[in-house]
């Protein structure tokens, strides 16, 4: 019973950070299931994107639309193309192993990082 009210804290603590600052899934989800629940990190981005299939950030993006801040072109092609990206995304990550699969997922983040930092 104690996991499961831990795992609902986590989404709780994810989608609070999604909603204000638009990440939450790779960021949030996934280095707390490998370190915090012990999964791999297979085990870690496919139970991530497993949460991502139902409407998760609807009432999010709703609030955000109502103000005005979405751009439905841009939303549907980054859809499209994340729909196929995310397939060929996984089907390379399931190839390579947990080992390298934390370090590239780290490299990605700590890019990401830096450039928003040290962005002019």
């Amino acid at each position: 019973m104690g996991s499961f009210v831990l795992y609902l804290i986590l989404g709780l603590a994810a989608g609070i950070v999604s909603g204000l600052v638009g990440v939450g899934g790779g960021i949030i989800i996934v280095p707390a299931l490998v370190y915090l629940f012990g999964m791999s990190q297979h085990h870690a981005q496919g139970t991530t994107l497993a949460i991502m299939v139902p409407p998760i950030g609807l009432l999010a993006a709703w609030t955000y639309y109502k103000a005005g801040y979405v751009n439905l072109m841009v939303a549907i092609l980054v859809c499209i193309g994340f729909f196929f990206g995310g397939l060929l995304g996984a089907k390379i990550a399931v190839s390579i192993p947990s080992g390298l699969l934390k370090k590239v997922f780290g490299a990605v983040i700590v890019v990401i990082g830096f450039y928003m930092i040290f962005e002019k």
